[in-house]
């Protein structure tokens, strides 16, 4: 079925991408970051869900980074095959270094082994789609969507990146920081986010402060302009970091009201299930 068609691009800022150093430049050890890297990575940062081939020019303009540097990173990442270059487009792709390290990550999450059985009966019951990520960076990365077979849903798969302000899964991952934290990011968000990070920032600190309640974040047309969600954090049993379920459905026929009283229900148990909820 024709999946709801997704925004042009589900990262949190239109103007260039901060690197992961800018990002995390005012908690860091200077003595034991090594910056170049972070700017190799942020290079294979920049592919975005459904896209399989970059230029150096779409490297520069989406990490910030001068193309002279660029270029060393492409050509050193090329050589340890994490990327790989097309001589008749002369255009890199994501080479199999990439991919072995995310079946890496994959395999070795208990958690996402134990959450898919019961992601699939939580799809079919609810009729939607429902996703488990966490943060990366200033974005939410899914690590595993389930979709519905009986309801249009969003065509977003694993390493798909959402919005921390306008997504619920982000806002939910914002509510458990702690305060201190929680204000840093958001400052860090707002200013990434250009014009309109102040006014996605208030919206955003809406439903945070609605958490304590709620137990669960929404996220009503906000991300997309069809699309309503809700999200639950939860902290994995393992290693403690957070995780955040989300489930989320076409606004047209999943209003307001079914995300409040039917599903956000569903999805806190279902986190409880899997981990500390908070």
């Amino acid at each position: 079925m024709k999946p709801i068609s997704k925004p042009a691009s589900t990262t949190s800022a239109s103007k260039p991408a901060a690197t992961a150093y800018e990002e995390t430049a005012s908690g860091i050890d200077e003595r034991k970051f090594v910056v170049a890297l972070a700017r190799g990575l942020d290079l294979l940062r920049a592919f975005r869900p459904g896209e399989s081939m970059l230029g150096n020019r779409d490297f520069v303009e989406r990490t910030g980074l001068p193309k002279a540097t660029v270029n060393r990173l492409a050509y050193t990442l090329t050589v340890l095959g994490y990327l790989r270059f097309d001589e008749v487009l002369g255009k890199y792709a994501l080479d199999a270094g990439v991919l072995s390290l995310g079946f890496a990550l994959l395999s070795g999450t208990d958690t996402l082994e134990l959450a898919r059985p019961h992601m699939r009966v939580f799809a079919r019951d609810v009729g939607a789609a429902v996703s488990l990520g966490c943060r990366d960076g200033l974005d939410m990365i899914y690590l595993e969507t389930i979709r519905s077979e009986t309801a249009l849903t969003l065509g977003l798969a694993s390493g798909s990146r959402l919005s921390m302000l306008t997504s619920s899964m982000g806002r939910a991952y914002l509510a458990v920081q702690p305060e201190e934290a929680r204000a840093a990011l958001i400052a860090e968000l707002t200013r990434a986010a250009g014009a309109d990070g102040a006014r996605l920032a208030a919206d955003a600190q809406r439903e945070i402060a609605a958490f304590a309640e709620a137990r669960c974040c929404f996220s009503f047309r906000d991300w997309h302009d069809d699309v309503n969600a809700v999200a639950v954090p939860f902290r994995e049993a393992r290693d403690g970091r957070w995780l955040v379920l989300s489930c989320s459905g076409p606004a047209s026929s999943m209003g307001e009201a079914v995300f409040r009283e039917r599903v956000a229900p569903k999805l806190r148990a279902l986190a409880r299930r899997l981990g500390d909820s908070a």
